[in-house]
């Protein structure tokens, strides 16, 4: 498998999976096209990726490609430029519900066999105060998080009673990612549900549900 990013956050959930890999990152513009709506997009840019780390894959890999966004309403929030950027995102999601979307594109080079999914979930937002959005902001971290914010960092927990698939907001939804190697005929080495639970210390709820999707 070759894993189509350098974000550490990936690598750190893919290996979760037992799936062995290489990573060979991607790097493409990530502008929103003009009315472009936040599934669209995050599909869009997952299978861009792909394209670009199959061009470098060797001919008998199977290569992951993910896009992770963070969307108020049809609003897409990247990352933000600078910290006035950080703070506005910040402020404008405190204490309200928004949806973060992934999109997963699957390559195998073999047969080029193309497989996208796609995963949505609904993040509601604590009221955390301004010293601590300050205080966050000042950590550096959101400024390569789509809408400023890491839903794991120990500091800050800015997420309220989630109630949906967390490793998606972190960037990697291992269950969709299963469901969707299922159909390749290829299967992990572990049980992927509990070992994103005991990793994220979260007790998920969707993961039964999401495995039974076909």
């Amino acid at each position: 498998m070759v894993l189509a990013s350098n974000s550490p956050r990936r690598k750190q959930l893919l290996a979760l999976s037992g799936w062995e890999f290489t990573v060979i990152p991607a790097d493409i513009d990530e502008s929103p096209l003009a009315g472009e709506a936040p599934h669209e997009y995050v599909l869009r840019l997952a299978v861009g990726k792909m394209q670009q780390a199959a061009n470098h894959s060797p001919k008998e890999a199977l290569v992951l490609a993910a896009d992770t966004t963070v969307a108020d309403v049809k609003d897409i929030l990247g990352k933000p430029a600078d910290t006035g950027e950080a703070e506005a995102m910040l402020r404008r999601l405190r204490g309200r519900s928004h949806k973060v979307y992934t999109a997963l594109a699957v390559f195998r080079t073999a047969d080029r066999t193309l497989l996208t999914d796609l995963c949505v979930t609904d993040v509601p937002m604590r009221q955390y105060g301004d010293e601590e959005l300050q205080a966050y902001i000042a950590t550096g971290d959101p400024l390569d998080k789509a809408g400023a914010y890491a839903i794991q960092h120990p500091g800050f927990r800015p997420v309220l009673d989630l109630h949906g698939c967390y490793a998606n907001v972190v960037g990697l939804p291992l269950c969709h990612l299963v469901r969707t190697l299922r159909k390749l005929e290829n299967h992990p080495g572990v049980d992927v549900p509990q070992a994103c639970q005991a990793a994220l210390h979260y007790k998920c709820p969707v993961y039964e549900q999401v495995l039974k999707e076909i």
